[in-house]
Order: structure tokens, then C-alpha cells, then sequence
């Protein structure tokens, strides 16, 4: 059973008291459970010279002080702290694939190591043992981080070891992107809902999250938008995470009409109702992703001969690319991905397709005079 710790460890401030008579001396000061100032005598600059001298001297007034408080000593116990005073505040996906780095990866490896021999080299040396992909790495280190950063906003340790760990979250591999030969191959492959979701996902660069968040009421065919209001993740809704994700989203006459067809056809297309609605769910919640992929789009994608590895970020990245490839500057494909970042689409979501980059060589070498075979034949070799 998880303990809870529902007392701060005073860890108190030493410092040096000058006195007007006698050697000046090493005091310790607190804050009670009432905010109250405390401060207790260790000893004189005589008696301990040494502030290292000093805090182990100090020891035994904290064991008197921190009598009722269970101090974590071990990893797992931290974390059991970490779990029961910060994890709640973050939103309930983020709990669950917390606690799912930590049962499966963290914990495992590290629950019974003292906390004081938690060390750099070693957690470093660790991930690079796993069999992961480098990002997932880069969040077992932030949140083994963050499991460290509570314990010292709780004055249970000093200092974060793994503030010196490194772990670069670059990808190993480019993502795959569709090309605009096999999504309409793909499209003609699905039925409806998945139809009508995918072409909505490549046109607007959408997340699945925000896809599943849509409502009839965000579709503002008059304006020729969609307005962003909540994203749902594994039947989780939450409120869109910046300012720049909250952005409306252009939808093009095309995309409009596609969407106003589904709305004709599905059983639930009242404005407060989900666009993709389960039909299972009585259209009370949305269609889970991972089933539409698996079960449909994957299937689907096979059909139409596609080797690709397809997901729902496939289709993000390829609208992400295809709109660079078409021409767009830099900011406009950063505004209609809605990053707060520029580097994020030009590092991440948007690659350079073959074709586009031969096509911007041809367009400059055709600028310059075609020279004959025999140039390169007869001219002399450049010395010197």
C-alpha cells in the first residue's frame, strides 16, 4: 500500500550568527506547521569550523523536528510522494502514461536504490540499454527529472542527479509521408466514417485528438473554417493546450462539402453532437483512434498497395509536407500546423520530397547556359 506524506521535511537554513561578545555561531532556522520563524543554536565557529562540520551537527535537530514525517529514502518511495501530491494535477491521460513510464520502466529498474545513490553516469548508461526510440527515452529522463524535482521542492534531497543526465530526443528514422497518388488510393479504399476522416486529417493537418474533439457546432461552413475548442484523448476531453493550437482552421470548399455529405448521412449531426460519433456509444462519446487504425485504415492502406507504416501523425506530417511542397513559405505552413514554434515544422513535421527538390535544382540550373560536352574536353586544367 502506498504511504502518503502529508507533512514537509524541514530541511531548515544554516547559517552564521554574528554575536557582539563571544565567537559568532552556527544557527539553524525553520518555518513551523503554522509559519512561524524558529531557529535552535548548533554550535560556535570554534566548535565547527567547517559548514560541513556544522550540517552534521545539525542532524539530530532534525531528526527532532522531522519526528512525525516519513522521509522518502528510496526511489520508490519518492515516487509514491511524486504520485499522491503532483501527479493529480496534471490532466488524467498524462496520469496514466505517467504512471505507465514509471510502472513499466522506472520503477522496475530503480524502486529499491537509495535516493543519495541515484547517480548520472549510471541513469544515462541505463537508457541506453533500452530497446526504445530516443524520445521515449528523453521522457523516462524528464520524468525521472521531475520525480527529483519534487523531492527537492520538498526538501527531501538536495540536489537532481539527473539534472547532468543527457538524452538527445532526436528521431533515428524520417517518418514516412504519403504522397498525393496514395492518399486518393487510400481514400477510395475506406468507407465511411474513416473516409471523410482521413481526407479531414490530410487537408487540415488536424491531431487526432482535435479530430476526435470536433463537434457539428465547430464547423463554420459560412466562414469556411473550423474552430478549435477541445481535443479528446483515449475519452479524456480537455481544453486545447496553447494559444496557437486554439487557432481556426481554414477548410477549403471541398473539404466543406465532404464534411456537410457525412453530416447527411450519420445518425448524429445536431451541433452538440461528436463528428465522428460511436455508433456503439449511442453517440455519446467519439470513435477511439487505435480501433480506426487498426481495424480500418491500416487494412485499407494494404489494399491499395501502400507499404507504408501509416498512424494518425502520418497523415499530420504529410499535410505538413505536401503544403511546403506546394510552395507555401515557412510561416504560412507554421500558422496552418499552429505551432508556437517555427523550428518544430520545419525539424519534425516537414520533409522535403524528392520530387521538389530535383524540380528547385532544375529551376536554377536551367537559369545558366548550357555548355557543350567539348567545354569540359578542351579546357585546360586550373593550376596554381
Amino acid at each position: 500500500m502506498s504511504r502518503h506524506y502529508s507533512k514537509r521535511y524541514k530541511q531548515g537554513c544554516l547559517n552564521i550568527e554574528k554575536r557582539k561578545k563571544g565567537p559568532n555561531v552556527w544557527v539553524l532556522r525553520w518555518r513551523d506547521e503554522q509559519g512561524t520563524n524558529r531557529k535552535e543554536k548548533v554550535g560556535t565557529v570554534e566548535q565547527y569550523p567547517r559548514k560541513k562540520d556544522a550540517i552534521e551537527a545539525c542532524e539530530l535537530i532534525r531528526q527532532n523536528l522531522n519526528r512525525d514525517v516519513i522521509v522518502p529514502y528510496t526511489v520508490k518511495q519518492l515516487v509514491e510522494h511524486y504520485q499522491h501530491h503532483e501527479l493529480p494535477n496534471k490532466t488524467p491521460y498524462t496520469q496514466e502514461v505517467y504512471n505507465g513510464y514509471l510502472s513499466t520502466h522506472l520503477l522496475p529498474k530503480w524502486q529499491e536504490r537509495s535516493l543519495s545513490k541515484v547517480k548520472a553516469t549510471e541513469f544515462e548508461e541505463w537508457l541506453k540499454t533500452l530497446p526504445l526510440a530516443n524520445g521515449t527515452k528523453a521522457k523516462l529522463r524528464n520524468l525521472m527529472h521531475s520525480v527529483f524535482t519534487h523531492g527537492m521542492r520538498w526538501e527531501f534531497v538536495n540536489s537532481n542527479p539527473i539534472s547532468l543526465v543527457r538524452q538527445s530526443a532526436k528521431r533515428q528514422r524520417t517518418p514516412d509521408v504519403l504522397t498525393v497518388d496514395e492518399i486518393n488510393c487510400l481514400l477510395k479504399e475506406l468507407q465511411e466514417p474513416w473516409r471523410t476522416a482521413v481526407f479531414l486529417a490530410v487537408t487540415t493537418g488536424l491531431r487526432v485528438s482535435e479530430l476526435l474533439g470536433l463537434q457539428w457546432g465547430d464547423c463554420d461552413f459560412k466562414n469556411g473554417e473550423i474552430n478549435l475548442m477541445r481535443g479528446v484523448v483515449r475519452q479524456n476531453v480537455g481544453e486545447m493546450k496553447t494559444e496557437a493550437s486554439r487557432k481556426p482552421v481554414p477548410v477549403n470548399s471541398v473539404v466543406a462539402e465532404a464534411l456537410k455529405m457525412w453530416r447527411s448521412q450519420c445518425a448524429y449531426n445536431q451541433d452538440q453532437d461528436w463528428v465522428f460519433a460511436s455508433v456503439d456509444m449511442d453517440g455519446k462519446q467519439p470513435y477511439w483512434p487505435t480501433s480506426g487504425m487498426e481495424k480500418h485504415i491500416r487494412p485499407a492502406a494494404e489494399r491499395a498497395g501502400i507499404q507504408k507504416r501509416i498512424g494518425w501523425h502520418t497523415l499530420r506530417h504529410s499535410f505538413g509536407t505536401l503544403v511546403k511542397a506546394g510552395g507555401a513559405d515557412v510561416a504560412t505552413v507554421q500558422s496552418l500546423m499552429r505551432h508556437a514554434n517555427v523550428s518544430i515544422t520545419m525539424d519534425r513535421y516537414v520533409q522535403a520530397i524528392s520530387e521538389a527538390k530535383r524540380e528547385a535544382q532544375d529551376r536554377l540550373v536551367n537559369q545558366f547556359q548550357r555548355p557543350n560536352a567539348s567545354t569540359f574536353l578542351t579546357s585546360p586544367p586550373v593550376t596554381g
